[in-house]
């Protein structure tokens, strides 16, 4: 069937939104779509976004407590499963897509639950949990927005797999990372998506706030950060204003990396500081209450940095065992703690030069996620802005993002970083930052279409493949590796290049390993460009594979040919320069121990 809607759908490390507008109507706007899900055990209900939390039932839910309109899928999603794990937080799957960007694991493997705030990774409560991939409790959030949308649709039979689905991914996602979306989106019954970067997505919602408004608030030269901290993640972009052929349009020009530092971290800080003072004053607090009062925390965090001048939040958790009431602690957060711990401790106002401190690590560390290990997000900028341009604008996304605190403190920063003080940091604003990414993902969707401007970019980061030099065998000394340039910074999806370099040999016949690498401030290089030390770019997971051939271990002369296609995947054919054969590189999305 032709697709009757155009949806974008943000799948967040902490909350899922979705956003749709009808193709066959010309003036129709970009409308968020509310989720029902199970908000109480037995108790449907709407919200603006689902909660990015899979809950493993156990015994301790009955299966009649967990009935959605569409049916009983075994496990809870939404704001159900978030309570229900600060509970039971054994049974709590979080930051699932965070581990989908975690290159040291197999992200397709029943990996998670493996622990949770406040916990050791390595222990959980109960044997008997049930786990997860990365992979499947994706697709179990996106498989929860089918049925709300083929639900709501039952009557006109516009299911959801039919439409022009735009999916969002961080823009520093990986090509592995990038297709275990797809794969997510396709075992959820979706089988055909378009992925989008969430910062492109943010400013498209921008563009569609401002209409044709925003050539007036935006010159030639102009650029524009967009600054993303949201639930679990820090993203940082530039989009620049440039002449094209005599008229304005819109380019982006850089992506930082995949920061895992946001509001859960905050959460956190509170968490340990209110452990401190109800220790102090004679209790003593288990795994299950420290997780709990995080989830407090959170509430308290969110209250106090919403500008409504409350000075301060109660935190109260509830005691183990039968005596719950009885047995419950309280203490209180002010405003001014919120301010020292979390303006102070994850913006401190820093200069243009400050870079993340990479502290030495222990050798031995339980399984877990990459986080950053410097929680200060102003330095984490100034390391991304200081490898690019500086800003002239400023665009906020992420929930963090909505204390109008902490915009204070980030725009105070930039504009003590900028060379012309008296050059004002023009802020864009105007979105709903819960929403944005989601509603931008749909107009991109109309812009696709024909209807709205679209920014030019391309692929993220420039992709290299690794070369092994032809060298005598020396005891102690590997072959030096070269790199060879296969998607120039800024490919445009949709584009093949061919690359013919002399003297490039493939070994057929026998299992071999193809080597990526990425950069994302190499900006100048071209298709074909061979760079003789590469050790100053980041590596990618090889691919493994054993290419036919006549002759076990031959080396045959090849070409090659790069294709970027619309999710963003980059393909590779290596083409027999004899015979025209060609041999088609797969990503190995199973990686290696």
């Amino acid at each position: 069937m032709s697709a009757r809607y155009v949806v974008g759908i943000d799948l967040g490390t902490t909350n899922v939104a979705v956003a749709y507008a009808p193709l066959g109507d010309e003036h129709a706007q970009v409308v968020a779509l509310p989720i029902p899900q199970l908000v109480a055990p037995g108790e449907v209900a709407e919200r603006a976004t689902l909660p990015s939390f899979l809950y493993l039932s156990g015994p301790e839910l009955a299966p009649e407590a967990a009935v959605l309109p569409w049916g009983a899928p075994g496990h809870v999603v939404g704001e159900l499963a978030r309570a229900r794990g600060s509970e039971v937080p054994a049974r709590l799957v979080s930051s699932a897509k965070s581990w989908l960007s975690h290159g040291g694991v197999d992200r397709t493997a029943a990996l998670l639950p493996v622990g949770s705030p406040g916990t050791s990774a390595a222990t959980s409560e109960s044997d008997d949990v049930p786990r997860v991939s990365p992979v499947q409790a994706s697709s179990y959030y996106l498989a929860h927005v089918r049925h709300v949308w083929d639900h709501l649709h039952a009557s006109d039979g516009a299911l959801l797999a039919d439409q022009e689905i735009l999916l969002t991914v961080p823009a520093s996602f990986d090509a592995v990372a990038r297709e275990l979306t797809v794969r997510a989106a396709t075992e959820a019954g979706l089988p055909h998506v378009t992925l989008l970067e969430e910062p492109q997505a943010a400013f498209y919602a921008w563009l569609s706030k401002r209409g044709e408004a925003w050539r007036k608030e935006l010159v030639i030269g102009d650029v524009v950060l967009v600054c993303d901290v949201g639930g679990g993640t820090t993203d940082f972009s530039l989009i620049a204003a440039v002449e094209r052929n005599g008229s304005l349009e819109l380019e982006r020009v850089a992506v930082g990396d995949h920061i895992l530092l946001g509001g859960d971290n905050m959460d956190l800080a509170l968490a340990y500081r209110c452990k401190q003072r109800l220790e102090a004053e004679g209790h003593s607090l288990d795994s299950w209450q420290m997780t709990a009062l995080t989830y407090a925390c959170r509430g308290a965090k969110e209250l106090l940095l919403a500008g409504t001048g409350v000075e301060s939040a109660p935190v109260t958790i509830l005691g183990r065992g039968s005596k719950l009431i009885g047995g419950s602690v309280s203490t209180e957060v002010s405003r001014a703690e919120v301010e020292e711990l979390l303006v102070d401790g994850f913006f401190p106002m820093v200069e243009a030069d400050a870079r993340p401190e990479k502290p030495r690590r222990a050798a031995l560390r339980t399984l877990g996620l990459p986080y950053a290990a410097d929680a200060g997000v102003t330095r984490h900028l100034a390391s991304f802005v200081g490898s690019h341009r500086p800003a002239t604008a400023v665009l906020f996304n992420g929930g963090v993002m909505k204390a109008k605190l902490l915009q204070r403190r980030v725009t105070e920063t930039l504009d003590n970083w900028s060379a012309s003080p008296e050059d004002d940091l023009k802020l864009l604003g105007g979105t709903d930052l819960d929403l944005a990414v989601a509603e931008g993902a749909a107009y991109y969707g109309l812009v696709r279409k024909g209807r709205g401007v679209r920014i030019r970019g391309g692929t993220a980061r420039a992709y290299y493949l690794g070369i092994e030099s032809t060298e005598p065998a020396v005891p102690g000394v590997s072959p030096p590796l070269r790199a060879l340039c296969v998607a120039p910074f800024g490919m445009e999806e949709g584009s093949e290049l061919s690359i013919d370099t002399p003297d490039l040999g493939l070994v057929i016949g026998e299992p071999v390993e193809f080597r990526f690498l990425t950069s994302s401030t190499r900006r100048d290089d071209a298709a074909g460009t061979m760079i003789e030390d590469a050790r100053d770019l980041q590596e990618l997971a090889p691919v493994e594979a054993t290419l036919e051939g006549d002759a076990v271990g031959a080396l045959v002369p090849i070409s090659l040919r790069a294709r970027l296609d619309e999710v963003g995947t980059l393909s590779l054919s290596c083409v027999e320069l004899q015979g025209g054969r060609a041999h088609q590189l797969a990503y190995n999305l199973r990686e290696r121990d």
